[in-house]
C-alpha cells in the first residue's frame, strides 16, 4: 500500500475506543426498538443492518440502520403506521422526526450518530414488496463476502468519494452510495483495484453479472438482485468526475484526494452570468422537494434555451430558511435584438413556400446561403435573459414544465442575478457552479 494510503487507512478505520463507545451505543438502542417491536404481531423480528453492520462505517459518518421486519401479510398504510409508532417510541428520548424514502421511516441524532428505524417487508430473496426489503440481505451478504481488509478498503474508496463531492445516494447527490462502494470493492478487491477500474471504464461497461440489458452511462449490478443496476441512481456528471479524479490519482497520489474541499472560483465577473430563481417552500420529504427542483431545473434550462440564450450549467440547492432555489449559469444574459434563422434547402419547395408565407413578414432580410438554404433576419421577443426568465414564470408555470408540485410553492419567486445574490447557501452553489476542481483538472 502507497504511503498515502496508509495516512488514509488512519483517518477512516474507527480506534478500538471509538468502536467500543459506538457499539455500546446501537446495543442500547437495537434494545429499545426491540422492546417496543415485541408488543406488535404482525413484527416478525429487528435487525441491524447498514454500514455499521457491515463494518464499513467511517469514523466521521456513523449511520445506524435498524430494520424492522414485518409480516409479507400486512397492508402498506398499517406497515408505515406501525414502523413510525415503534420508532417515535423507542427514540422518544432523542427527538426523533419522520424522513421519506418510498415509505416513511424515523431518524434521531445522537451526538454524532444517524439512527433510522425503517420497516421492511420479511420476503423472500428477490420477492420485494417495498425497496428496504432488499437491504437486510444487502447487510447478511456483505457480511459474509468482505473480509476485514476489504472492509477497510471500501472505508478508504468512500473517504475518497465524499472528499471529492460525489460520495451519498440521496436524490440531492445522485452519487455513489456506501453500498455501491462495497460493490467496487468486492469486484476489484482493493481501493487501488477500483480506481484503475474506474480510470479505464468503457461506455456501458458491466460490472458484475447483469440479468438484462441496461441503457446507462455504467451498469453496477446489484449482487443481491440480478436484475437491479446501481448505476442508474448515479448522475452521469458525478460518473464523469469519478472518472478523471480516479484517472488523476494515478498519475499523481496525493493528501489533496483526501482532503474536503479545494475549489477555485471562476473571476467574479463570472457570477454576474448566473440567475438564481428563489422562493419559499412548504416543507415536505427531501426527496421529494429534490425531485421536484431537478426537474425543474431542467425544463426551465431547455425553456431557457429555446430562447437563445444558452445554458451552460444548472443547480438546485435549499436553504435553512425555507428556501428553495433554481440556478443557472448562462454563456451571456443579453443577445442581440436580430436572430438568424436558417430553413429548408430551396430544391425542397413545398417546404420553402410554407416557411416564406411563415416568416417572410416578420423578417427584416431574407436570402440563400452558400448551403443553398433559405435564411433570415429576425427580431427577437426577448433580448435580456432575466426578463424573459421572469416572464415565463410569472405567466404560466404549466407552460415552463414546472410539476404541479411546485406551483403554489413557486406562486412568489424572486430572481436575482449571482454577484447580487445574498444568503450563505446560495453562494455557495454559486460557487460550486463556476468553479474548477483542481484535484481533477489541474493534472489533466
Amino acid at each position: 500500500m502507497s504511503q498515502v494510503l496508509k495516512q488514509v487507512e488512519k483517518i477512516v478505520v474507527p480506534s478500538p475506543k471509538l468502536q467500543k463507545e459506538k457499539d455500546e451505543l446501537v446495543s442500547r438502542v437495537l434494545g429499545l426498538v426491540e422492546k417496543q417491536a415485541s408488543s406488535h404481531a404482525e413484527i416478525v423480528g429487528v435487525e441491524l443492518g447498514g454500514s455499521f453492520a457491515k463494518g464499513t462505517w467511517l469514523p466521521q459518518r456513523a449511520d445506524v440502520d435498524i430494520f424492522i421486519r414485518f409480516k409479507t401479510t400486512v397492508q402498506e398504510k398499517e406497515f408505515a403506521e406501525i414502523g413510525k409508532k415503534i420508532g417515535f417510541a423507542a427514540l422518544s428520548s432523542y427527538r426523533p422526526y419522520v424522513r421519506y424514502a418510498e415509505h416513511p421511516f424515523v431518524e434521531a441524532q445522537i451526538g454524532d450518530t444517524k439512527i433510522n428505524v425503517v420497516p421492511c417487508y420479511d420476503v423472500e430473496e428477490g420477492r420485494w414488496k417495498s425497496s428496504a426489503d432488499r437491504s437486510p440481505f444487502h447487510t447478511r451478504f456483505m457480511r459474509k463476502s468482505l473480509d476485514e481488509k476489504m472492509r477497510n478498503e471500501v472505508r478508504i474508496l468512500k473517504w475518497f468519494l465524499k472528499c471529492n463531492g460525489i460520495y451519498g445516494a440521496e436524490i440531492a447527490m445522485q452519487g455513489f452510495s456506501g453500498y455501491v462502494s462495497e460493490v467496487l470493492v468486492l469486484n476489484f478487491g482493493t481501493f487501488d483495484g477500483v480506481i484503475r477500474a474506474v480510470a479505464q471504464l468503457k461506455q456501458g461497461q458491466v460490472i458484475g453479472n447483469a440479468g438484462k440489458k441496461f441503457e446507462t452511462p455504467v451498469v453496477i449490478m446489484d449482487p443481491v438482485d440480478p436484475n437491479r443496476n446501481l448505476g442508474a441512481a448515479i448522475s452521469t456528471e458525478n460518473l464523469g468526475r469519478f472518472v478523471l479524479v480516479s484517472r488523476a490519482f494515478l498519475r499523481k497520489q496525493s493528501m489533496l484526494f483526501f482532503t474536503e474541499k479545494r475549489k477555485k472560483p471562476a473571476q467574479r465577473s463570472s457570477y454576474r452570468n448566473v440567475l438564481v430563481v428563489s422562493f419559499k417552500y412548504k416543507k415536505r420529504s427531501p426527496d421529494i422537494i429534490w425531485g421536484q427542483l431537478k426537474r425543474a431545473a431542467t425544463s426551465v434550462a431547455t425553456q431557457i434555451d429555446q430562447e437563445g440564450f444558452s445554458v451552460l450549467r444548472k443547480s438546485a440547492v435549499i436553504s435553512d430558511d425555507g428556501t428553495a432555489s433554481l440556478l443557472f449559469m448562462l454563456q451571456t444574459l443579453t443577445l442581440d435584438e436580430n436572430q438568424l434563422r436558417v430553413g429548408p434547402d430551396f430544391f425542397v419547395a413545398d417546404h420553402v413556400d410554407k416557411f416564406v408565407a411563415a416568416n417572410r413578414k416578420k423578417s427584416s432580410v431574407m436570402w440563400v446561403n452558400d448551403d443553398g438554404k433559405i435564411c433570415f433576419l429576425q427580431k427577437r421577443t426577448h433580448t435580456d435573459a432575466k426578463t424573459f426568465l421572469g416572464e415565463l414564470l410569472r405567466k404560466n408555470l404549466k407552460s415552463a414544465g414546472i410539476s404541479v408540485g411546485l406551483h403554489d410553492d413557486m406562486k412568489r419567486i424572486t430572481i436575482t442575478r449571482g454577484d447580487m445574490a445574498t444568503g450563505k447557501s446560495i453562494k455557495e452553489a454559486i460557487v460550486e457552479l463556476v468553479s474548477t476542481d483542481e484535484a481533477i483538472f489541474s493534472s489533466s
